[in-house]
């Protein structure tokens, strides 16, 4: 009685304004669980199918920080996606009985990974899922430079395919899918760079293992394929655009954080490299005076390589298998080792 008393008095103490922000199901019944996105519909109507105490952030932008802090407390999971930072704070005010954080994404660099451990909480992610579609993204934006005039004899001309080197930085899931898919256009020889040599790929791809300034010096196409580590923050500075080629193209779709912006700007400005595509950056959203929208082979998109209705359903899907096994005392089946 005394848990129904404390939860209706929380949930009545809210501003009106306030609490039409959330979709709740089951507000007083079940575990807890605050999710800080809408997902799509047929995610959305098993999340809510589950009998949870749900608390749902339900507008386009990001929920606030302070919501998300008033309302994760006693929260038994936590749905969460790449623009929430989950630190120390979440954890500590969300409090001891939380099971669980999990994020719509592949990439965990906004979770407090070391309280995660410390509190003993799993965190789960959506692995594998993304692979086609960030592949897909990826290999367009190796191809896309330019811009729309009229005809003349260099218009839309660009650098074709056949017999050039491709340089793929972590040669993950994603990384070989978009090496398989550039091959198909006829890209010559691929080399990586990464922690581990991967035999059986080489295999498949002819492709070859080498040192980063081996990679930087002698592929046309470089694109960025890795996770966001201590190590990967800021690999590509100044000094990696200078040693690349001044016809190359490079591409980034894994995280902003692995560009040194500021050295980009400055290796665009000076004409190092021919052009970039990014999916990624620091900020996300890009401010629109940003300087590298003033570089007209500088082709910028919103974070959305994962932006297929079928990727994001099942993205929505992994979540809620980790929700439902987690408040079950159960393994997780898309969680990270900690």
């Amino acid at each position: 009685m005394s848990h129904f008393c404390g939860r209706l008095s929380t949930i009545l103490s809210r501003p009106l304004a306030q609490r039409s922000l959330f979709h709740s199901q089951s507000v007083l019944y079940g575990p807890r669980v605050v999710a800080t996105r809408k997902l799509l519909p047929e995610s959305q109507a098993r999340l809510e199918a589950q009998g949870f105490d749900l608390v749902q952030w339900k507008e386009d932008a990001s929920m606030p920080r302070d919501l998300l802090l008033k309302e994760v407390k006693g929260a038994d999971a936590l749905l969460c996606v790449l623009s929430d930072k989950i630190d120390k704070e979440v954890f500590t005010t969300a409090g001891p009985q939380l099971k669980l954080v999990t994020t719509m994404s592949v990439g965990y660099d906004h979770i407090d990974l070391a309280t995660a451990r410390e509190t003993e909480t799993k965190i789960g992610y959506t692995p594998d899922v993304l692979t086609d579609a960030t592949a897909d993204l990826t290999s367009v934006r190796a191809a896309e430079t330019g811009e729309w005039r009229e005809w003349r004899p260099d218009w839309l001309c660009g650098s074709q395919f056949t017999n050039r080197t491709l340089g793929v930085v972590g040669l993950g899931r994603i990384g070989e899918a978009v090496a398989s898919r550039l091959k198909a256009f006829g890209i010559g020889e691929v080399l990586y760079w990464g922690r581990n040599k991967k035999p059986v790929v080489e295999a498949k791809l002819n492709a070859k293992l080498v040192s980063m300034d081996t990679l930087l010096a002698d592929s046309d196409y470089i694109v960025v394929c890795c996770a966001m580590t201590p190590d990967t923050k800021e690999l590509f500075d100044y000094e990696a655009f200078s040693k690349m080629k001044k016809s190359a193209i490079f591409v980034n779709t894994a995280r902003g954080g692995i560009v040194k912006q500021d050295d980009l700007v400055r290796a665009l400005d000076e004409k190092l490299i021919a052009g970039v595509g990014l999916d990624v950056t620091t900020p996300e959203p890009l401010p629109i005076d940003h300087a590298l929208f003033k570089f007209p082979n500088c082709v910028i998109l919103p974070h959305l390589g994962s932006a297929t209705v079928e990727a994001r359903e099942e993205m929505g899907q992994m979540c809620i298998e980790n929700i439902v096994a987690a408040l079950d005392d159960k393994a997780i089946p898309f969680g990270l080792r900690l």
